[in-house]
């Protein structure tokens, strides 16, 4: 499999620490949705990552439906995301709201780099949603009492949080506020410490206008 993205992504980022944790081979082009947007656009017409491309050249076009690809291949005792029941919709709900939280941290990222008067109704708006999802990942890892939401090992929800906790601090350090969010510092300082982490990083380069 070939996995197209860089990892200063965070959606990129949780498919590969996703596919290590699955001991699952990959190729990694790390395409820029910019630099490589017409190369990219021959396997994703969305133009965007993370985009996965299968052995048998067909081409997963979104983190959600790569992530069930690969839960499908692993099969439900491996999965990394529940198979059913109250387990599987509390995972659903946490990673959702991190995955939303990092589709409005890039949100904010191209508007404040590519326009020459960045909207301050949209960035302030950005921003009370980004600080609103944190405040609730906050109070639902207060909440939990075991080393990962779903238990003693990582599941898709806490490899989600994680990666955009990291993106957080490194786009958008003025809304990063660990004293505030002190569970949340915790839980992404352990999830960095694990190798298949610190295996898949790469310093946050903003998009630039041409």
């Amino acid at each position: 499999m070939i996995l197209i993205g860089q990892y200063d992504s965070p959606f990129v980022r949780r498919i590969a620490i996703a596919m290590r944790l699955y001991d699952l081979p990959y190729k990694h082009l790390p395409w820029s949705t910019f630099g490589d947007a017409d190369r990219l656009a021959a396997h994703n017409p969305l133009r965007r990552v993370p985009t996965l491309i299968l052995d048998d050249g067909d081409a997963l076009i979104d983190s959600v439906a790569i992530l069930d690809h690969l839960d499908e291949v692993v099969g439900p005792e491996r999965a990394l995301m529940p198979v059913a029941g109250p387990a599987r919709r509390a995972m659903l709900r946490i990673t959702v709201m991190a995955t939303g939280l990092c589709d409005k941290m890039v949100s904010l990222v191209y508007e404040q780099v590519l326009h020459d008067r960045p909207s301050e109704v949209w960035m302030s708006r950005c921003a009370a949603q980004i600080t609103g999802v944190l405040d609730a990942l906050e109070a639902q890892r207060a909440a939990c009492t075991q080393p990962f939401w779903a238990g003693t090992a990582p599941g898709h929800a806490d490899i989600a949080v994680g990666c955009a906790l990291r993106f957080l601090s490194e786009a958008h350090p003025a809304l990063h506020a660990p004293r505030r969010h002190p569970h949340l510092a915790a839980h992404a300082a352990s999830c960095e410490a694990m190798e298949v982490f610190k295996a898949v990083v790469q310093a946050f380069d903003p998009p630039r206008r041409k």
